[in-house]
């Protein structure tokens, strides 16, 4: 009995201190006060550490004077010291972080993939070409016509075409319709025929 009472003794010193805390904690920006998930927060002086869930809320058991260390992608690493006059058995925080501006090495940009590729264009390039010539070049009916192409039609354009058509339907109710001959056959022969008779008269 007496063993095993100590043992018992024993294994409430081991696992459970007056002095412990139970921290509750909330991480957020200090710019928007918005939460901070997945932020790692590590006891410097017991070597433990846990992360903030997707809200930025973690608790951890914690010694009064103990140091956390603070660490978030994007933002400066922080620490936070537990108060040691602490009574309560349980102490509730919320942890700010100051953005971490990330300096980028100068990068720099040039208009060819490649040293194949510039060597390519330089020993292909038109010295007399200017502006006004690509200008005109892209402007020729041709590449206009395949621009024209590649442009698919948009339920603005479907709506206007279908506008103009009722338009005209309307405007032409009660009247003759009127025939494009340039489309009809009949009317081309008509044509070339009276065009013999006026040159056998001359």
């Amino acid at each position: 009995m007496g063993t095993a009472a100590f043992a018992q003794k024993e294994d409430k010193s081991k696992y459970y201190d007056s002095s412990m805390i139970q921290l509750y904690g909330i991480v957020v920006s200090s710019d928007s006060l918005s939460e901070l998930p997945y932020t790692t927060i590590i006891n410097k002086t017991t070597k433990r550490a846990t992360i903030s869930d997707y809200y930025g809320f973690f608790t951890m058991v914690v010694f009064p004077g103990d140091t956390l260390l603070f660490d978030s992608y994007g933002y400066l690493k922080s620490s936070y010291i537990v108060p040691d006059t602490l009574k309560a058995d349980s102490y509730s925080i919320v942890h700010m972080m100051i953005e971490d501006g990330i300096l980028l090495p100068e990068v720099t940009i040039y208009p060819w993939p490649s040293k194949e590729d510039f060597a390519r264009y330089f020993v292909e390039m038109d010295p007399y070409e200017d502006a006004l010539r690509r200008a005109q070049r892209q402007l020729s009916g041709e590449n206009l016509a395949v621009a024209a192409s590649k442009i698919g039609t948009d339920a603005d354009y479907a709506y206007g075409n279908y506008r103009m058509q009722e338009q005209t339907r309307l405007y032409g109710i009660g009247q003759v319709p009127t025939v494009n001959n340039l489309l009809n056959p009949a009317a081309w022969s008509k044509f070339f025929n009276s065009m013999k008779k006026t040159n056998k008269k001359k």
